[in-house]
């Protein structure tokens, strides 16, 4: 019997999930807070490993499964490679292997347009950055409050692995180890 499975990413530990999805009858779900720059992500992988042929995986927006077009096209081929559905809702669209030409047309232009953005937000933020730097307004805020710290200081003392704290967190592990170091205390 096939599942209904939802896959919600947002980039920040800060932000909320609720929206994504809301009022869907779902199966189970699996949840990322951590940038979508990648496919190496704890819940993408979870639900990668945990969906069966005939599942339908539903995401909220395609620049919610991936950020670049590679991976967008990866993940989507891999899924309806193994009979798995993938319904996008924002861009109402579902793709099951058996796609029309115009469909695959319209994954590669939206998912063009999802890393264009992402491309576009970067280049802004740099470019603010650097404005700010030169009239000496630039302060870089730690990413990590004092309470965060804390629990990160006992989950070390606990013995759990580098790569799971940075991960919870939504942080790089250069930045736990940063942090250990006393870097940005």
């Amino acid at each position: 019997m096939s599942k209904k499975v939802g896959y919600i990413r947002v980039s920040t530990i800060k932000q909320n999930l609720d929206r994504q999805l809301d009022g869907l009858e779902l199966d189970k779900i699996f949840k990322d807070k951590c940038s979508g720059k990648d496919t190496n992500r704890p819940g993408l992988t979870s639900m990668l490993e945990y969906i069966r042929e005939e599942d339908i995986v539903y995401v909220h927006s395609m620049c919610r499964l991936a950020r670049s077009l590679k991976d967008l096209l990866s993940l989507v081929e891999n899924l309806t490679s193994k009979k798995i559905k993938i319904v996008f809702i924002k861009e109402n669209l579902t793709f099951a292997g058996d796609d029309s030409p115009i469909s695959k047309l319209l994954l590669c232009v939206m998912g063009s347009v999802a890393q264009f953005e992402r491309e576009l937000s970067l280049e802004r933020q740099r470019e603010g950055i650097e404005i700010a730097k030169r009239k000496g307004k630039y302060k870089r805020i730690p990413p990590l409050t004092q309470e965060q710290l804390e629990e990160i200081k006992i989950r070390i003392g606990n013995h759990e692995p580098i790569a799971r704290i940075a991960r919870d967190f939504g942080v790089s592990r250069g930045t736990i180890y940063n942090y250990m170091k006393g870097g940005n205390n």
